[in-house]
């Protein structure tokens, strides 16, 4: 595997770069559910030290996307219904207290940025740019984050992060429908929080949630089923 074809660019810290580079590959799904991550093979690979390619791992394992089996090594996590429905309940609970304040404490600087993302995602969508399109949406959620003010929570939200970039990526990757259900989502969510309605954004968080978790569920489900058939 040769990590200049992966975007493997310096920048902050070692140990947070390759943190970042593995983090990528598996929520592009190059590094699959299940798979042994080699420390060896990893640092030879991207020419770090075995040092940083643990600690890197370390962070992984912090934000849910490895997991440290005693005496068998590192592994991608594996997705299954029960960590996907956990990670979105919890999801659910964080987000719906942050746009809460979000819709009271809005600014327009801060609408201004979440409508042009908006925009963008719509003409990364028409230009079938599916990578750019996952990203922006990533931005947009952590533009609409600004206000949510809890050291908790955000620190909560940061280590789930990888998670839920991983699950809507394998969302996203079913089609066009998905991707325009995001696009609603987002206009309705903008208008909801334009017009100060807790209520009304609380029940498209709800819905959404649902609706995504039901889709990576749905795909996992398909996944198994071909392997079983291999």
């Amino acid at each position: 595997m040769n990590s200049d074809n992966l975007g493997f660019k310096p920048k902050e810290t070692l140990t947070e770069q390759v943190a970042q580079h593995l983090e990528n590959m598996i929520v592009l799904g190059q590094l699959q559910s299940g798979k042994r991550i080699l420390e060896s093979s990893m640092a030879k690979e991207l020419g770090v030290s075995h040092g940083s390619t643990r600690e890197a791992l370390l962070l992984l394992e912090k934000r849910y996307l490895v997991t440290n089996l005693p005496r068998k090594g590192t592994f991608v996590t594996e997705l299954n219904e029960h960590f996907v429905k956990s990670l979105y309940e919890t999801l659910l609970l964080i987000l719906g207290n942050t746009g809460a304040k979000l819709v009271r404490y809005w600014r327009p600087e801060d609408m201004d940025r979440m409508e042009g993302l908006y925009h963008e995602m719509k003409t990364s969508f028409e230009k079938g740019d599916l990578q750019k399109f996952h990203i922006l949406g990533v931005e947009y959620t952590q533009a609409s984050l600004a206000y949510a003010d809890n050291y908790f929570m955000v620190s909560m939200l940061n280590d789930l992060w990888p998670s839920a970039r991983r699950c809507s990526f394998m969302a996203l990757r079913q089609g066009p429908g998905v991707i325009l259900d995001n696009l609603e989502y987002m206009r309705r969510s903008l208008d909801a929080i334009k017009a100060h309605d807790e209520q009304g954004l609380y029940r498209l968080l709800e819905s959404y949630a649902d609706r995504q978790c039901q889709q990576v569920i749905a795909c996992l489900k398909a996944q198994n089923e071909r392997n079983r058939s291999v």
